[in-house]
C-alpha cells in the first residue's frame, strides 16, 4: 500500500476511530484530539517504514493506548466496580451508540474498551483482546461486566452540563454569535489577535489574522446557516444549524478561545460531523 492509499484508508477509518476515542475519553472534543494524535503516530510510523497487515486493528491499538495516556494525564478515569458476573448478552433496551460519552467514562478502562469495540463498532472478542493487549477470556469478562454496568448506568437520569461563565465571558461569546447572525464579519475581524489560530477540524490549520480572513469570507458567501449561543460538553460554543431545517440539533459547532478581549483561537467542526454523535450539547440562546 503506497502513502496515498494509506492516507485514504485513514480518512475512511477516522469516524470509527472517533467513535472509540470519544467514548474512551468521555468527550467528543477530547476524542477528536486523541484521534489526531493517533493519526500523527500512524503517519510517523509509516514514514519510518513500518508495514502492517491489519491497518484497522493496528490503528485501534494506537488509539486505545493514546486514549489511556490521555486519561491518565488528566486523572479522569472513574471505576465502577461490579461484584457479580453478568451474562454477556447484548444490551437489551439500551441504544449503545446513543449512550452519553460521560456514561462510558464511568466504566473501567477494559470494560469501556470491550463494550465500545463489540457493541458500537462490531469487533470480535479476539480483536478486542488484540487491541487491548489482553487474553480473550479477560476481554470476554470485561464485556460481560461492562454491559451489566452500562445497562444500570444508562437507566440513571442525566443532567445537562451548563458552562460556568462569568458575565464578561458570556458577553464575549454572545457578541461573537450576534455578529455571525448579522453577518458583521468586520466586527469579528476587529476582535482577532494578530497571531490568532484557526483549525477547521479534519481539514486545515492556519495562523495569523490575515491568513484566516478567507474563513469569514466563506461564511459570508453562504447563507444556509443559522447561529445560536450554546454549550458543548460544558464549554461555551457557537452552535451552527442548517437553515433549511429545524433547530432540533446542530449541524456543527465552533469553539472560541480568548485572551482578554482578543480571540486567540477558533476551532470549527464543520468538516467533522461525526463528532456530533451522542454529544452533550445545549442551546442557551
Amino acid at each position: 500500500m503506497d502513502m496515498e492509499e494509506f492516507e485514504e484508508h485513514l480518512k475512511t477509518l477516522r469516524p470509527r476511530l472517533h467513535r472509540y476515542c470519544a467514548r474512551m475519553t468521555g468527550s467528543a472534543v477530547s476524542g477528536e484530539d486523541v484521534v489526531q494524535d493517533t493519526l500523527l503516530k500512524a503517519f510517523n510510523a509509516r514514514s519510518q517504514g513500518i508495514e502492517v497487515e491489519n491497518i484497522e486493528g493496528w490503528l485501534f491499538r494506537i488509539a486505545h493506548n493514546t486514549s489511556l495516556d490521555f486519561l491518565r494525564s488528566r486523572a479522569r478515569n472513574t471505576v465502577v466496580p461490579l461484584t457479580q458476573d453478568i451474562e454477556a448478552a447484548p444490551l437489551s433496551g439500551v441504544d449503545t451508540v446513543a449512550v452519553s460519552f460521560q456514561t462510558f467514562l464511568r466504566l473501567t478502562e477494559l470494560q469501556r474498551c470491550a463494550v465500545i469495540l463489540k457493541d458500537v463498532l462490531g469487533h470480535s472478542i479476539e480483536e478486542i483482546a488484540d487491541i487491548a493487549d489482553c487474553s480473550p477470556a479477560a476481554a470476554k469478562s470485561a464485556l460481560q461486566r461492562g454491559r451489566g454496568a452500562l445497562r444500570l448506568l444508562a437507566s440513571e437520569p442525566e443532567d445537562t452540563r451548563l458552562p460556568l461563565m462569568s458575565d464578561i465571558d458570556r458577553r464575549k461569546i454572545t457578541a461573537y454569535v450576534d455578529f455571525f447572525r448579522s453577518g458583521d464579519f468586520d466586527a469579528i475581524r476587529a476582535m482577532l489577535a494578530d497571531d490568532v489560530k484557526l483549525e477547521l477540524v479534519n481539514r486545515l490549520r492556519l495562523q495569523g489574522r490575515e491568513k484566516i480572513t478567507p474563513y469569514f469570507t466563506r461564511y459570508a458567501e453562504v447563507a444556509k446557516w443559522r447561529f445560536a449561543l450554546g454549550a458543548i460538553e460544558g464549554q461555551p460554543a457557537m452552535l451552527v444549524f442548517d437553515g433549511t431545517g429545524t433547530m432540533e440539533s446542530p449541524a456543527h459547532f465552533v469553539l472560541i478561545e480568548w485572551s482578554d478581549d482578543r480571540i486567540t483561537a477558533i476551532r470549527d467542526f464543520l468538516f467533522a460531523p461525526y463528532v456530533l454523535e451522542a454529544m452533550d450539547w445545549v442551546r442557551l440562546g
